[in-house]
């Protein structure tokens, strides 16, 4: 008589399972929809005594979610509007909530869980969590155990220093690609400015820092250094985030004045004048942008 392999009757010892043994990747619902990066909105996050309130999980609770997530409280999402494509959800998440954070919508030292975002975005918890992990990599939020993720706070001093890099970094760079690029090739950069103008002139802050990153990423490129261009866009995309005890955004006013240096700094590069770049690159460096 053959052993079983099941071991003792009852008890399935002798089973062989591998080591990891993850099971399907579901598709997103064919009703699942996320806001567009633009305007998303973040709902608001429970209380510190709903947190302690809602120490155990029962049965029912939203998928995706994880031990020390609670939920319970959480106020229902809004209905989205726009279908999530499942080979770009984690892409789209990550747009939005980066969107969220330019505009103020995750607040600096709020904390926000995954299961709560992801049914806001009518996605799993997944890959809400996944684009978490990478804003975190950027130092945009860090991870609170048991409870989510916290916006950083930071202030005027952190923007000050992410001022300062970025111009040790790209003033020398630019006053010599000045020297170098002919005046044709600044020329093609010119619907890249007047883009900046028109995001500016939405409002819309997180419009315009696209359009800014497009812009300044665009005249580095002009160097040949894929590492420079990286390095630059981090610190580009970190000094835009807005300060703890600060206004949410930047107001239109600002926003424009800011587009309009990248068309008058584009001007004196085509027409060649080295002094004239070199102060309008002085004054466009000389704060937190």
């Amino acid at each position: 008589m053959k052993p079983s392999a099941r071991g003792p009757a009852g008890t399935g010892a002798g089973r062989v399972r591998t080591a990891e043994s993850p099971g399907p990747v579901r598709e997103p619902a064919a009703s699942a929809r996320v806001e567009p990066a633009a305007s998303a909105r973040v709902p608001a996050q429970p209380g510190a005594a709903d947190m302690d309130r809602d120490r155990v999980r029962g049965a029912g609770e939203p998928a995706g979610a994880v031990r020390g997530e609670h939920t319970h409280g959480e106020p229902p999402p809004h209905r989205p509007r726009v279908l999530v494509q499942r080979s770009s959800v984690r892409g789209q998440i990550l747009d939005a909530l980066r969107t969220a954070l330019v505009s103020g919508e995750l607040r600096p030292g709020e904390v926000y869980s995954a299961p709560v975002l992801g049914e806001r975005f009518g996605v799993s918890a997944t890959p809400v969590r996944e684009a978490m992990q990478q804003l975190a990599l950027e130092g945009a939020v860090e991870v609170v155990p048991n409870r989510g993720f916290r916006v950083v706070e930071r202030g005027d001093r952190e923007l000050a220093e992410l001022a300062e890099v970025r111009a040790l970094l790209e003033v020398p760079v630019l006053l010599r690609l000045a020297r170098t690029v002919p005046a044709e090739r600044w020329a093609e950069l010119r619907p890249l400015a007047e883009a900046t103008v028109r995001a500016a002139s939405s409002g819309c802050p997180a419009t315009y820092a696209e359009a800014d990153r497009a812009f300044h990423r665009a005249v580095l490129a002009l160097a040949g250094n894929d590492q420079l261009v990286r390095i630059a866009a981090d610190l580009h995309r970190r000094a835009q985030w807005p300060p703890a005890g600060a206004p949410a955004v930047r107001g239109r006013a600002d926003l424009i004045a800011d587009a309009h240096e990248h068309t008058a700094l584009l001007d004196a590069l085509i027409a060649g004048d080295p002094d004239m770049v070199r102060t309008l690159v002085g004054e466009h460096f000389g704060q937190p942008r």
